[in-house]
């Protein structure tokens, strides 16, 4: 039987926390940084990279100038605003999600991993509050990573853990650095317009506004036309 990998995002694929990260973060800048004005857009140049180049990427745009110590202190705090949100309101799975997990998770040729740049803390309070059972699958995070999106080091290292091939594996990604890490990787690519719009994703072997567009068969063609 032939084998097919499919590889989830977290961030804007599985739920929409990037309104979440934005808000957190924006409100960073104003408690830490005394900068206002900051806008969800300003974050667009990290988005996929991790937390502190999410921050650096705002940071250039409002013209600071910010020490490694001080992009520490803005990401440890960015993450602490992130979880009082996860605790305080509801976060479902974006729709499609779970239905995609369960039909590979049953299929018998689908083996399904998790690959975020989120640290452990950060993506397994996603993945608990959506629900998604990612203990039966691979789990890659930024934290067991040294190079983050779009360096190709995370989708490697989730390919490498599913003992498949990297042309037989499938990326469903948000943001142009995930795509091009998965590229980098030698993956299909699925784009999801959930945080960007489809000009930025067409280096993507397929763009959908939803996953609930996609199916097993869909994916397996992206393989095996």
């Amino acid at each position: 039987m032939k084998q097919y990998g499919l590889i989830f995002d977290v961030d804007g694929v599985i739920a929409d926390t990037e309104a979440v990260n934005a808000r957190v973060s924006i409100r960073v800048f104003e408690d830490l940084f005394r900068v206002y004005g900051v806008r969800r857009e300003d974050f667009a140049a990290g988005l996929g990279r991790g937390a502190a180049d999410y921050v650096r990427a705002a940071a250039r745009v409002h013209g600071l100038q910010l020490s490694d110590e001080q992009v520490e202190h803005a990401t440890a705090l960015r993450q602490e605003y992130f979880l009082k949100v996860l605790n305080a309101e509801p976060l479902p799975p974006l729709p499609g999600v779970m239905e995609l997990i369960d039909a590979g998770l049953a299929s018998g040729d689908f083996r399904l991993a998790i690959a975020t740049s989120g640290t452990l803390e950060k993506s397994r309070a996603v993945l608990d509050a959506t629900g998604v059972p990612y203990g039966r699958m691979v789990y890659v995070n930024g934290s067991d990573v040294k190079n983050k999106k779009p360096d190709p080091e995370l989708f490697l290292t989730a390919i490498r853990r599913l003992a498949l091939p990297a042309d037989r594996c499938v990326v469903i990604e948000d943001a142009p650095n995930g795509i091009e890490a998965a590229l980098a990787a030698g993956a299909r690519v699925v784009a999801v317009t959930t945080s960007t719009t489809e000009d930025n994703l067409a280096d993507a072997q397929l763009i959908v506004d939803s996953i609930e567009e996609l199916d097993l068969n869909m994916l397996r063609n992206l393989i095996d036309p």
